[in-house]
């Protein structure tokens, strides 16, 4: 007998991976076509088959044994149900089922040719589907909270069984600092439980600055893993908190590698006149210098604020210097959803003299931003779509009004003073223009002078 789509074997089969990733109209073509099987002590598979199926647990316990050892014990609450029972084919080890069990047999095929049908439409994301109530039955289920973050969506099966089976929980209690700004980058985190507030110092002296309140599926810490910069924020457990931890090595290779795209100079312009925006995020000052013809200038420090604002129909391609603050930013980008590429290596990469750069050209500002607003923080808000198609942080919420005014008018400040300073440097560069064309005035006249000297004395003979 077929699945009933909205049954509630259908609602927990379209959170398996990667069946999750199947809009309505695919996954009801799946489940006109499988069926729930019951068994009792049964062997499921054997080391050695060469058989396609995959196998899911939807109820009970499996055991996987090799050589009459047991290597690991499945049951369906876990995470570990989410995901295919020993796929490799040929069978590695034995399946046998403890007791009753529920499974779901499903031949690759049939799923490839759906997979494959969905990535022609759009390869970019996983399509997880919600509850009426937004979150998920009710059930708090922090690991389809995490899949729902297009970062998570375009990351393979395997990576994302990676992710779950090497992230460590750490627990913290209220006033604890889980990361300090100035240190050196080591986790990416998930909230599990609890809430943290980010925090930051505009200048070493200067008073604390409270930023936002993050909690349950936020994550944050990313920023000076991807820069290899030193934490810019500081954050602090404000109740109970549970964190599950991904290790800086594991980040890069589980999520950065496969999530980032690069390309290359001339790949570059051939997009920008496909209708690419090229988006330089280094700071204003070193945008005034130089930067590549085209680009608009959206500072790093002042893209979160931004990004809600930013049309999403373009592809973007980011620009720094080396590369490095182009992955945080495209990494920022591709969790709200935009389509983004890195300029590989930056603009240190390209030649100079090389066509379609401009040095010291006037910079030219994104319609409709402003980059004199400046915030910088490392809390990486899992931003949803609601029904409305409108941009939601998902618990958390900006903390302390009077704080968030205190930050922009100090950032307003340093703005201010630099330019100040450009406006000083621009004065005495005019006053040593008056200098130089008084003199050369001067020396005009003198010249005039030598020229009707010359001509008398060739006169006279």
């Amino acid at each position: 007998m077929a699945v009933e789509v909205n049954s509630k074997d259908g609602e927990l089969i379209h959170k398996l991976i990667p069946l999750t990733r199947l809009p309505m109209t695919q996954f009801t073509e799946l489940c006109s076509q499988i069926e729930v099987e019951e068994t009792h002590d049964s062997v499921i598979f054997s080391k050695g088959d060469k058989g396609t199926e995959l196998f899911y647990l939807l109820y009970g316990e499996i055991i996987l044994q090799s050589g009459g050892l047991v290597v690991d014990v499945v049951t369906a609450e876990s995470e570990s149900a989410k995901f295919a029972l020993a796929h490799q084919i040929p069978r590695k080890i034995d399946a046998i089922a403890n007791g009753s069990v529920r499974l779901l047999r499903v031949q690759a095929e049939l799923l490839n040719n759906l997979l494959s049908s969905v990535y022609k439409e759009d390869n970019s994301y996983m399509i997880i589907e919600e509850d009426e109530d937004g979150q998920d039955g009710g059930k708090g289920d922090w690991m389809t909270t995490l899949l729902r973050s297009p970062i998570f969506q375009r990351l393979p099966p395997a990576n994302l069984q990676k992710i779950l089976f090497t992230l460590a929980e750490v627990n913290f209690l209220p006033g604890s600092l889980i990361i300090e700004q100035g240190a050196v980058g080591d986790f990416y985190y998930l909230i599990k439980s609890g809430q943290c507030l980010i925090s930051r110092k505009p200048t070493p002296n200067a008073k604390v600055i409270n930023l936002a309140r993050i909690g349950y599926g936020d994550t944050f810490g990313e920023d000076a893993l991807l820069s290899g910069m030193p934490r810019n924020v500081s954050v602090t457990a404000l109740t109970d908190v549970t964190l599950l931890r991904l290790h800086k090595d594991k980040f890069i290779e589980l999520i950065k590698e496969p999530s980032l795209t690069f390309v290359a100079y001339a790949e570059v312009q051939a997009m920008v006149k496909q209708g690419a925006t090229l988006m330089d995020v280094r700071s204003p000052d070193e945008y005034q210098e130089h930067h590549l013809d085209h680009s608009v200038s959206v500072p790093f420090f002042s893209l979160r604020m931004q990004v809600k604002s930013l049309s999403r129909e373009k592809p973007v391609i980011v620009v720094c210097n080396n590369g490095k603050a182009s992955e945080a930013a495209a990494f920022l980008l591709l969790r709200h959803k935009f389509k983004a590429f890195i300029l590989k290596g930056g603009l240190d990469a390209i030649e100079e003299g090389t066509p379609f750069i401009a040095i010291a050209s006037k910079a030219v500002e994104a319609s409709g931003l402003e980059a004199g607003l400046a915030i910088a923080d490392e809390a990486s808000v899992i931003v949803i779509e609601d029904a409305a198609g409108e941009n939601t942080p998902s618990v958390s919420q900006m903390v302390d009004y009077e704080d968030q005014m205190s930050f922009l008018k100090a950032e307003n400040d340093r703005l201010n003073r630099f330019n100040q300073q450009v406006l000083g440097q621009a004065k005495k560069l005019l006053q040593e223009k008056d200098r130089l064309d008084k003199r050369c005035k001067l020396l005009q006249a003198q010249v005039e002078k030598l020229t009707l000297l010359i001509n008398q004395l060739k006169s006279n003979g």
